[in-house]
Parts: C-alpha cells; structure tokens; sequence
C-alpha cells in the first residue's frame, strides 16, 4: 500500500526575482477561467515543489495534490505567495528550501512575462519565424541568461530522466570533466541524464574555485511535472512550449552532448539534425557528441542505424559517438569551442545568442499531437532529410506526450493509441527503436510501459 506523502501549507516571499506585480498581472494569476493563468501557474508550481518525485506521470502527480492550492497576496512589502496542501519535500524544518523557492518565483516571472510581453503583444507575430527567435530572445534575456563578456562555454546536455546508475553515474563523469575545463553546462533541468551532468560539473567547478558556475534549466509545461527541476539548476527559464524551449537549447548552448534516453531524447536529436542538415547551416560551428558508458554500445549502435536508414549517412555526417570516456567527450567539446568562437567572430554573431542559425518554421510551430495530427505526419523519403527529421521530431514528441503528459495520457487513454502512418521502412525502424527502449525501462520510471502507438497492417 502507497503512503500519502507529507503535506505542507506556508507563505513565502519571493527568493530571487519578481518581488512585484502589478493589479492586472495580479487579476491574470487569480483568474481560473479557461482564458486565465491560475491553472497554469498551479500546475507549474506544483511540479517546481514536487522535485525529487519517483514518478513521471503527471497524471499521477495532479492526482496525488489535487487539494493543492497556491494564493497570491499583495502585502506592503510586495507579493507573497499562500501554499495550502504542498509537498512537504519542498521544505526543510518547516521552512522551503531555498533554491525551491527561487524556482517557484522564476514560474511566476516566466509566466507573466510571456502572457504579457509575448503572446499580449501585437508586435509579435508567432507564425512568423523571425518573430519566435525573437520571442525566445527577449524570455532568454528577461529571465537574464544571457551573459555577455564570455567565450563561447555553455554545454547542452540531453539525455533520459529514466536511466539506470551506471548511466547516471557516467553523465556525472561527463559533467565533471567538463567542468575542470571551465565549461559551463545546460539541461532540460529534470533528473536522470540532466541531473547528473549538472552534479558533475559543479564539482568540477569548486575544484578548479570557479564560484560562478552556470547551471542552466530550460524547460516548458507540458513536461515540467514530469521532470521537476533537480536542486543544482541555479538559472531557471519556462519557455511556453517545447519547440521554443529546443529553440532556446540551440541558440544559448555552444554546444550538445547527448546521454542515453527515450523518446524524448530521439526528439531532441531529430530536432538538432533537423537544423545542422539545412543548407544554409552548411559550415556553422555546432559540436554534437553521442556518449555513454561500455554497456550503451548497443544502444547507440541502433540509433545509428535508425539515424542511417531514415535520414541517410549525410545526418550521421553530424555527430560523433564516443563510448566510455568522459575526458575525451570534455576535451573535443573545449577544443570545438575555440571553431564556434572563430565562427561566430568572423559571423558577427553574439556569442550569447545564435543569431545566424537557420531555424525553419515548421520546426518552431507548436505541435499539438491529436489523433488526427499524428496520423497525418509525412514519414516517407519524397522529402528533403532535413525535412523528414522534423517530420520524425513530431512523431517522436508525440509518443513523449502520450507516455508522461496530462493531456496525451488522456487523449490515449479516450480515443486509444496514436496510429502513425508512413513508408514501411521507416515505421519498422521507428517500431525498432521503440521497442527496444521500452526493453530497456527508458520510456518510463516505474511501472508497467503499454505503448501508446500502433502501427496500422
């Protein structure tokens, strides 16, 4: 039988931005209509406070503290904030720990700012590609991340929130021998594979008495819940959704290493050949590292000749796979920084920001997986590669959201699996793939995995 977790209600005061809200951002926040922020905010407070949670159904989690309630109150000292019914992990001796109290405020700032200054503002227009790099830059720099005056050093590491110890372990090894280099590291802030490089990295920082460490989190809603942010994020931004979240990934990070993962991590991968594969990127400076210890040889060996088969050798063209040897991944990272340095120069293009990179808008247009949309994807070889690998980004974004998402937990669960359509050989190699991250526990935490596609006869 499962223990109720401890629960906890308190009041806290802002830890380390937003300290004031004006009466119609305070309107906004208390609105539970449909067209309000309340619900939102709710369900983004509650998985920042949820942190060290051993499940990533979000359903699970809503369910658990459905009587969670989160209060704003304006005070003559500012705002303050009312939790009733809260995650008793989030606190210590009664009192929220600190850094979980940062990040509950960094959701409050991040979603005013984007309802506000986004999606309120008619000089923004979202279906217009220059206007969501744009977007993304000015929640990047209202959340103050970008940091000039610096060489190109911020490392983005993806990976799989559902990985064994030894696969942990390793990430660890990554992130602390990249920071012995001075390299600084980004993640999608959740645990596992993003976790670890981040944990790595700050030893490696206070050996080398590097005090201003950089710990970036980039994340969005719809995953938030089911990958809280680990306790070493020491920067935090919630982008509105997932394709402006990868978007922020490529244009602040210098460069990606990717540990083993799921579906998630296909989608991501798919996403970055999706960009270093288009013809205007010829040349751009963008190190991309596929690592993990002995034991992920095979698992990298598949996504080789998945990559192989769907894309073709020129996306293979793209990355190199390193097996078990973490200063290897680190010292080809530092020395890689020395061409996206050069490049960026001779490109006057800011190093905080990758202006130049070619980011078509089929690749930054939110894509909602229905039924009806998943079906409809075009997985067949009549396109350009880097067309079939957004194509491909969706299919898999689809399967993350069917396996940990509210909203895809219930679409499946009401209207059953998503039918994915397409050539033969490229469905089978996608079922392949699938399958054997689903042998191997990547596609969920903890329970039983039933897969949430099919593939019609």
């Amino acid at each position: 039988m499962n223990s109720i977790p401890a629960k906890l209600s308190a009041s806290v005061r802002p830890g380390g931005s937003l300290e004031v809200l004006s009466q119609l951002e305070v309107n906004a926040l208390l609105d539970t209509s449909a067209r309000g922020l309340y619900g939102l905010f709710r369900r983004c407070a509650l998985a920042v406070l949820n942190c060290g949670s051993n499940t990533d159904n979000a359903r699970e989690i809503f369910e658990t503290y459905r009587d969670f309630g989160i209060h704003l109150m304006q005070t003559n000292r500012g705002i303050k904030l009312r939790l009733e019914n809260a995650p008793g992990s989030a606190f210590v001796d009664g009192k929220m720990i600190r850094g979980i109290q940062e990040h509950l405020f960094t959701v409050l700032r991040d979603i005013i700012y984007v309802h506000n200054e986004i999606h309120l503002d008619p000089n923004f227009d979202l279906n217009d590609s220059s206007h969501i790099t744009s977007a993304v830059f000015h929640i990047l720099r209202n959340a103050r991340v970008l940091h000039t005056g610096l060489d190109p050093n911020l490392v983005v590491c993806w990976g799989g929130h559902s990985i064994g110890r030894t696969e942990y372990d390793y990430a660890k090894e990554v992130g602390y021998e990249l920071g012995l280099r001075g390299l600084n590291v980004c993640t999608g802030c959740g645990p596992g594979a993003m976790k670890g490089p981040m944990k790595g990295a700050a030893i490696g920082h206070a050996k080398q008495r590097i005090g201003n460490g950089r710990y970036l989190g980039i994340t969005e809603p719809g995953i938030i819940a089911s990958e809280p942010p680990n306790p070493i994020v020491n920067e935090l931004v919630i982008m509105p959704d997932i394709e402006k979240r990868l978007e922020a990934f490529v244009r602040t990070g210098h460069g990606v290493v990717i540990f083993p993962g799921g579906a998630g991590t296909m989608e991501e991968l798919l996403y970055l050949l999706g960009i270093l594969m288009h013809p205007e990127n010829a040349g751009h400076a963008f190190p991309l590292m596929l690592t993990g210890p002995e034991k992920c040889a095979d698992y990298f060996d598949s996504i080789n000749r998945f990559i192989g088969s769907t894309l073709g050798m020129e996306a293979q063209q793209h990355y190199r796979v390193i097996i078990d040897d973490p200063a290897e991944v680190a010292m080809n990272m530092r020395d890689a920084m020395d061409s996206v340095k050069a490049i960026r120069t001779e490109g006057n293009d800011a190093f905080y920001y990758n202006w130049r990179l070619k980011i078509e808008n089929d690749l930054q247009q939110p894509f909602k997986p229905t039924h009806k949309a998943m079906a409809a994807l075009k997985l067949d070889h009549r396109q350009a590669p880097y067309v079939m690998a957004a194509n491909l980004r969706r299919a898999f974004s689809g399967i993350v959201a069917g396996n940990v998402k509210e909203d895809g937990i219930h679409a499946v669960e009401k209207h059953g699996p998503f039918e994915i359509h397409g050539e033969r050989d490229i469905v089978t190699a996608m079922d392949h793939l699938l399958i054997s991250f689903a042998d191997q526990n990547r596609m969920r935490l903890q329970g039983d995995y039933s897969p949430c596609y099919h593939l019609p006869a």
